[in-house]
């Protein structure tokens, strides 16, 4: 699995959220091969765009998801797991746009 993180820069423990989320996926038999995060305002650019709105269809930067794709593609992952929840739709684009199922760790701690 992939496990995505889109954080803020106010987020300052976002290191231990993909942490917890990742030992909540393993204690679920999940393994995840690699960790992505995406952090909105952190750089000087990304400062000025934080009153731009994120992209309501993928959560992620179209750059973001491309590197998540290749990600998925290099170690053959079955699903992306994203810490943040998605929408309904969210979650369709992504899927489709990834090429495998894209769900929140939200969705999967709930169905326990």
């Amino acid at each position: 699995m992939v496990l995505v993180g889109y954080f803020s820069a106010k987020q300052k423990d976002f290191e231990t959220l993909m942490a917890s989320a990742a030992i909540d996926l393993a204690t679920r038999g999940a393994r995840v091969v690699v960790q992505i995060v995406q952090r909105r305002g952190v750089s000087d650019g990304g400062v000025q765009k934080m009153g731009l709105a994120y992209s309501s269809r993928t959560l992620l930067s179209y750059g973001k998801v491309r590197e998540v794709a290749q990600a998925c593609d290099q170690a053959n992952a079955e699903a992306v797991i994203f810490v943040s929840s998605l929408t309904e739709r969210q979650q369709r684009t992504l899927t489709e746009m990834l090429g495998r199922p894209a769900v929140s760790l939200s969705d999967i701690l709930a169905a326990d």
